[in-house]
């Protein structure tokens, strides 16, 4: 899953005035009184609350790739998994009340490596989500999976318990990249993996990365000519990036230029529009139907609920939005659970940061959005982004009519800086 990054991450220096703090009691407080707390009137007026997707974070891994700035954490001989999944099930029904009545449309089993779960840990968790939530009947549930955890049987149990989509952490088939990046999984791994999921799954997704240590642009095509061999439903295509707290980031390997990576970057928009995909997010390509459900609630701003260590939510009511982070490291989570509170940061989105965070996801989308959805999800008249969209369309990184809004395609290039007009103090 690609992670959404709340306002504290991408605020400007007098933004600590725009994101109002929860009730200075409310971490404390039990959860039907937080609830009660937001739902009290407020500033926005939300006619309906938009869909809902659960996010479930499993912080453990085999080992810490040097690029990765996800919650993950080494496995250290084993796991606590049956303490993990009782947190998980009492995360799960404290934060009932704050999503009482609505139905959940997407699941997302995130990582670290969820696939290190038992198939019996995976069974219990699923059955734990249905024992508390009601489903939609036609639920998009995905898990990330990583080559170096597959076996067959244990899949084949995954899809037996409800898994229905896999998201397989490939990265690339070239053994000398894949050592560069410190997986633990070969190219006869990865393409191992990719076999025995197709045997039980007939939607999943593969993460491809370019612009990787030393690669060059017949690499980067050999490496998407195997993915598409496959002719995966979904395929992930990131460029690598050198992410502020990470191995990378401290010794920088070398990586290739500007140049080489735009033409990476346009050699993978022709060969996938070749082969019949759609470019419909900036790192997302998907055949007819196929996109990713779960994401693409994220890129229009819906609503998730996100259980585990260092999980966020995004949750709306009818008179304000919320977002909340629970506790980053395993044990501190699991301790904070067992307590009953295992809410690290709770804070109200302020009404002049909510067309920022609204465009931030949107603009995301290579078709765009219709008008009227900003209001349906922020609470907020169009009027309130006019000048930022009139700034953005001068300059033509935007497009827009009274049926939609969307990136040009220079706009999609510049994709930072289209996003930046936006910033509530520009």
């Amino acid at each position: 899953m690609i992670p959404i990054k709340p306002i504290s991450a991408v605020k400007p220096a007098n933004a600590a005035n725009t994101v109002e703090s929860a009730d200075s009691d409310a971490l404390g407080a039990s959860p039907a009184q937080v609830a009660l707390t937001f739902l009290k009137p407020g500033n926005l007026h939300l006619s309906a609350l938009p869909p809902l997707s659960l996010y479930v974070h499993f912080p453990w891994c085999v080992k810490k790739c040097p690029y990765c700035d996800f919650n993950s954490h080494e496995v250290k001989g084993s796991f606590p998994e049956t303490e993990y999944l009782d947190a998980l099930r009492a995360d799960l029904e404290s934060a009932l009340p704050l999503i009482w009545g609505r139905k959940i449309y997407t699941i997302f089993i995130g990582g670290g490596t969820p696939s290190l779960l038992s198939a019996a840990g995976l069974d219990r968790l699923l059955s734990d989500i249905r024992t508390l939530l009601p489903l939609d009947g036609n639920i998009e549930i995905t898990m990330e999976a990583n080559p170096g955890t597959f076996e067959a049987e244990k899949f084949r149990a995954y899809r037996a318990s409800g898994v229905n989509r896999l998201s397989i952490g490939i990265q690339s088939f070239n053994p000398a990249h894949l050592q560069a990046l410190g997986r633990i999984h070969d190219g006869d791994q990865a393409r191992r993996a990719v076999d025995i999921a197709r045997q039980d799954f007939d939607n999943f997704n593969l993460d491809l990365m370019y612009a990787l240590p030393g690669q060059t642009l017949a690499e980067a095509e050999a490496d998407l000519a195997r993915a598409l061999a496959y002719a995966p439903p979904h395929l992930s295509l990131y460029h690598l990036t050198l992410e502020p707290n990470t191995l990378f980031a401290k010794y920088p390997p070398p990586l290739p230029d500007d140049d080489a990576s735009a033409d990476m970057q346009d050699m993978i928009a022709q060969r996938m529009a070749g082969a019949g995909y759609e470019h419909y997010e900036v790192s997302a390509y998907a055949q007819p139907g196929r996109q990713a459900r779960h994401n693409l609630n994220y890129w229009q701003f819906g609503d998730y609920l996100g259980i585990g260590a260092g999980a966020h939510s995004k949750l709306s009511f009818p008179h304000r939005i919320v977002r909340q982070m629970r506790y980053k490291h395993p044990q501190t989570y699991l301790t904070r659970t067992a307590a009953g509170n295992p809410i690290a940061e709770s804070a109200e989105i302020g009404r002049d940061a909510l067309g920022f965070e609204f465009m931030l996801n949107t603009l995301r989308l290579n078709a765009g959005f219709a008008p009227n959805l900003f209001t349906e999800r922020t609470g907020l008249g169009i009027g309130a982004i006019e000048a930022a969209l009139n700034d953005a369309e001068k300059r033509g990184l935007l497009r827009r009519d009274h049926q939609n809004i969307r990136p040009t395609a220079l706009g999609q290039r510049f994709l930072n800086d289209l996003q930046q007009i936006f910033l509530y103090d520009n």
